[in-house]
């Protein structure tokens, strides 16, 4: 399985692309303005997206991706894949022929472009050669993150935090998973803590204390994602410094990089 980082930036600017992956070529795991750099040809192949939530950070890409392809969706309606309550503020909010048609039923009910797939946490979805898992997540509106694999029997996971803050659920299935790598948000410098506990966000201080409930059998590449570009220098020498500091006597540190769109996973 190939995971491309379209975008994993918590704001805009030059080279700064907000949450997008692509997974092989016909799945995306949310669909924010990284999408926007995919071509026209990648965009048609496109069969599924997975949403974590429905912050526009996330989802501002998927009007605009399928008004973009809607003449090459004809009897292939694009699946997205969603917590109940993401569905409903996407068909109130976006899809609602105010802010944007309803391509859940145009060109018309019985034959739409967009069909929509409400899954749980804990669900588990097969598609194409990918299996997709939701995972818990807390957020400020209802949220999960996502684990990755190819549907080859005894391959390794990819796992996506989405936005989260401390999470405890995350990491008891998390701890049973033989994890490739994992990408996690972590969207406030220390600083501004005190505005990562409010926005539910996770600050290096409160990433280093979840990074204490991986299992001590489990090493792997840790990717930080959903820094703003003024903060992510900040944010990372304070991860550098955790890292560190927090070690005990025998214990090796955490992998832990920057992720930065472009980057590509093979797992």
């Amino acid at each position: 399985m190939r995971v491309r980082v379209l975008g994993c930036s918590g704001a805009i600017a030059r080279d700064c692309r907000t949450t997008s992956f692509l997974l092989d070529q016909h799945t995306l795991i949310d669909a924010g303005t990284g999408v926007g750099d995919l071509t026209f040809e990648e965009m048609v192949r496109i069969e599924d997206v997975f949403l974590t939530h429905t912050h526009l950070d996330h989802i501002a890409c998927l009007p605009l991706m399928l008004d973009t392809v809607a003449g090459a969706r004809v009897r292939r309606p694009l699946r997205v894949h969603a917590l109940p309550g993401t569905i409903a503020a996407l068909r109130e909010h976006v899809f609602n022929n105010v802010i944007w048609p309803d391509f859940s039923r145009l060109p018309t009910p019985q034959n739409p472009m967009l069909v929509f797939h409400p899954l749980e946490p804990g669900a588990r979805r097969q598609v194409h050669s990918c299996v997709i898992e939701a995972l818990p997540a807390r957020h400020t509106v209802p949220a999960v993150g996502y684990a990755a694999s190819s549907a080859l029997r005894g391959s390794r996971w990819w796992v996506f935090s989405g936005d989260t803050e401390r999470n405890p659920e995350f990491w008891r299935r998390v701890n049973q998973m033989d994890v490739a790598a994992l990408v996690i948000e972590t969207a406030f410098s220390n600083r501004e803590r005190d505005l990562a506990r409010q926005a539910m966000h996770l600050s290096p201080a409160v990433l280093a204390d979840e990074l204490e409930n991986i299992d001590l059998h489990g090493s792997y590449p840790i990717y930080i994602t959903h820094t703003k570009p003024a903060e992510t220098e900040t944010i990372m020498r304070e991860v550098a410094d955790f890292s560190h500091v927090r070690l005990s006597e025998g214990e090796d540190a955490h992998d832990i990089r920057w992720l930065s769109a472009g980057h590509v996973f093979e797992v």
